[in-house]
């Protein structure tokens, strides 16, 4: 690359770094790679949900350059003193597996792509919060589809809930999900208690042709969690002198 086109690429980087870590306090190569163009949104949010086997194959631009975009990366970080934080990409799938970053799957090159350059005003502890949260894995996304129009490419069943998988469309039952109890949204506390105490959990969407887009229904939680945080909430109510309990439905509308 010659160093007017090396130099361009820097600006580019250092301006999707920036804005990164000034809205976060830490920045990634993901936050880069798409700040520049090479890597598009939807593409990540693909790959996020185990869609893609790595990463790499979604982004805009040869082997070369993008190694040379990582290094201007690594270097902006090494100027602003920023720490390195290793962390964990987990599938937003059932199965919930580690993602992989790079065609070649080598260590070397996973930990740099899984690398967050985090700002040294932090305190330690403060750093190991944040790598935790950025560690944790992602909410699974269920989709209460418009129609029952649809296949589960599995066990070519239907129903009135799926999950997407990268083949298509799957039932909960084919995903290990087939047990889990609906909370309709509208009580927070409720659901934050439920989705707390639930070792599996989902979020329930709904596409709005009125909005353009999925809007949030409910959560799926096992049925032990939904009794449990139901029952501390309503006593919480009776003790505070509420009797009232702000409950939602406990199965999808059809």
């Amino acid at each position: 690359m010659n160093p007017k086109n090396r130099d361009a690429l820097r600006a580019r980087i250092v301006k999707a770094a920036e804005a990164a870590l000034a809205a976060r306090i830490y920045a990634t190569s993901i936050d880069v790679l798409v700040g520049i163009g090479w890597l598009d949104p939807g593409a990540v949010d693909s790959w996020r949900r185990g869609q893609l086997d790595c990463l790499e194959r979604a982004i805009q631009a040869n082997p070369s350059r993008v190694s040379e975009a990582m290094k201007l990366f690594r270097q902006w970080a090494d100027e602003k003193g920023l720490k390195p934080s290793q962390t964990d990409y987990v599938a937003r799938s059932p199965g919930r597996e580690m993602l992989r970053f790079s065609m070649s799957g080598d260590w070397a090159s996973e930990m740099h792509y899984r690398t967050h350059w985090v700002s040294r005003a932090l305190s330690e502890k403060q750093r190991e919060h944040l790598a935790e949260k950025a560690s944790r894995p992602p909410d699974l996304v269920v989709i209460q589809p418009l129609n029952r129009d649809w296949t589960c490419h599995r066990c070519g069943g239907s129903g009135r809930l799926l999950i997407m998988e990268e083949p298509g469309p799957a039932c909960l039952p084919c995903v290990g999900l087939g047990d889990l109890e609906f909370l309709g949204a509208g009580d927070a506390a409720l659901t934050r208690k439920v989705k707390a105490m639930s070792p599996r959990s989902a979020i329930v969407v709904r596409f709005s042709r009125a909005r353009g887009r999925y809007e949030r229904q409910g959560i799926l939680a096992e049925p032990k969690a939904l009794e449990k945080g139901l029952a501390e909430i309503e006593a919480a109510k009776i003790n505070s002198g509420d009797r009232r309990l702000g409950r939602g439905p406990l199965s999808p509308q059809t």
